[in-house]
């Protein structure tokens, strides 16, 4: 399934509320669904060679022209990311409320993150850090190979 096909099968119908220039090596976007009006900033995650796992990148520009993590005040109610993989696919439907618990996103006293590699079920002979984040992670995937 190709990434809004995948978007689809998993919030239904949907509008693209605003695509976000700034990320669109990731198809970053933040779209609204039809069902319960919520919100879900969406990006697609790129495997890297070098390392296990999905790598995405989600910042903004600050007044000040500088690249930062986005902030818990304005941010939407989800993050999705989707890894489509050849055969493998699915995605991490994260909380907004988890994304400032891990340090995500940017709230009071934390920096926030900008890019985050992620880790789908299929990722194995991780390092002691990779795999603790994949127990966290794994909680809000969805594998749709």
């Amino acid at each position: 399934m190709k990434y809004q096909a995948l978007l689809e099968a998993e919030f239904g119908a949907f509008e693209i509320v605003q695509y976000e220039k700034q990320n669109k090596e990731y198809q970053g976007m933040v779209i609204k669904t039809a069902k319960d009006g919520c919100t879900i900033r969406t990006r697609l995650a790129k495997k890297t060679e070098k390392k296990e796992g999905y790598f995405v990148a989600f910042w903004e520009k600050n007044n000040q022209n500088t690249n930062v993590a986005f902030d818990k005040k304005d941010s939407p109610d989800f993050l999705c990311i989707v890894v489509n993989d050849e055969d493998l696919q699915g995605l991490f439907v994260i909380p907004k409320q988890v994304l400032v618990e891990k340090g995500i996103l940017r709230s009071e006293g934390i920096k926030g993150k900008m890019a985050v590699r992620f880790y789908p079920a299929w990722c194995e002979n991780l390092n002691k850090t990779a795999q603790k984040t994949q127990k966290w992670q794994l909680d809000f995937f969805k594998d749709y190979s």
